[in-house]
């Protein structure tokens, strides 16, 4: 009998976020301007702008994930997540310009995603110059390993795979598998 109320007890505190606290999490960033699909779940997230931010449906998003916004007030959203899609623990959206991930996409704990970067001419401060930025899109069913490092301006096709700790620098084709620094192709799916 023991053994029951411990796994009803482990049950219910491991629910507790999802069944009790999502509704108050959701009314609280909605009334924001964040964007939440239905049946979408997390918990402490941080969030510079809410309204620059669009969960889709179904989405798994665990604790300490950054959405950062890096610019003024805006009209949005930049930060555009798919339907069911996972992203792990300690990952940051560092976005000026925009990021766009699609469907059923697994983004593995500690991944980092910025779309701009700071100009490097002489004669000039680094801090003082401006920079560039692009867009950064991933595809549907695409995997992320921890750790990696998706910088401005790539694309990373449909069913593509990043090995953990990757720097991806330039565009992935569709069911290609990269990996290292910077990311070079290893092989296809």
């Amino acid at each position: 009998m023991d053994e029951f109320f411990l796994k009803a007890a482990f049950r219910l505190r491991e629910r507790w976020s999802t069944l009790i606290c999502r509704p108050f999490r959701v009314a609280l960033w909605s009334m924001q301007g964040m964007k939440i699909g239905a049946g979408s779940a997390f918990t402490s997230l941080h969030v510079t702008w809410p309204h620059q931010v669009s969960l889709g449906r179904g989405c798994r998003i665990e604790h300490g994930v950054y959405f950062h916004y890096d610019g003024i007030y805006s009209p949005g959203p930049c930060i555009v997540i798919g339907d069911d899609c996972f992203i792990g623990s300690g990952s940051e959206f560092n976005i000026s310009k925009r990021i766009v991930v699609g469907n059923e996409c697994l983004i593995a704990s500690g991944c980092r995603f910025v779309d701009h970067n700071h100009g490097m001419e002489m004669g000039t401060l680094i801090g003082k110059q401006e920079g560039r930025a692009d867009v950064i899109v991933i595809e549907d069913d695409v995997w992320i390993g921890a750790n990696a490092v998706i910088l401005e301006g790539v694309t990373i096709g449909t069913g593509a795979v990043v090995g953990a700790g990757a720097v991806v620098t330039h565009s992935v084709p569709a069911y290609a598998i990269v990996g290292g620094v910077p990311a070079k192709f290893i092989r296809s799916r």
